[in-house]
């Protein structure tokens, strides 16, 4: 008889297969679902003035939002097309607006930060009155 008869299922060999899925799921599925997430929150955030992108290449500017999977544009002058809002592949205001508002906001915390130090408390201020 020989001994590998006798032996049952090897649980070890499943490990490399266990960390490629592992691997996977951190460099592929994961990001992917929050590039959806993310873009179906800007998708549900669309409102009326804001200029976008089309799928299409074709930039556009919000006139009014007609329910949930539709919008109307105006891709020139006068001219006016309803959209699906699954065809928007980017809000082009929103995203500049909010990069510029996250610049400033970190720029003022450091300006905040620089004059806490600079600036004593008042408790430092009263003990330096009463020496």
């Amino acid at each position: 008889m020989s001994s590998a008869a006798g032996e049952g299922f090897n649980y070890m060999s499943l490990i490399p297969f266990l960390l490629i899925f592992v691997v996977m799921y951190f460099l592929l599925i994961r990001p992917q679902q929050k590039r959806v997430r993310q873009q179906q929150e800007m998708l549900k955030s669309i409102v009326r003035g804001d200029k976008v992108l089309t799928s299409g290449g074709i930039i556009a500017t919000v006139l009014k939002v007609i329910n949930d999977q539709e919008l109307e544009v105006e891709i020139s002058d006068g001219v006016k097309v309803r959209l699906m809002r699954t065809m928007v592949a980017d809000v082009l205001n929103r995203s500049a607006l909010t990069s510029k508002a996250e610049e400033a906001s970190s720029s003022d915390k450091k300006t905040e930060a620089k004059t806490a130090k600079l600036t004593p408390k008042k408790g430092q201020k009263e003990e330096k009155k009463k020496k």
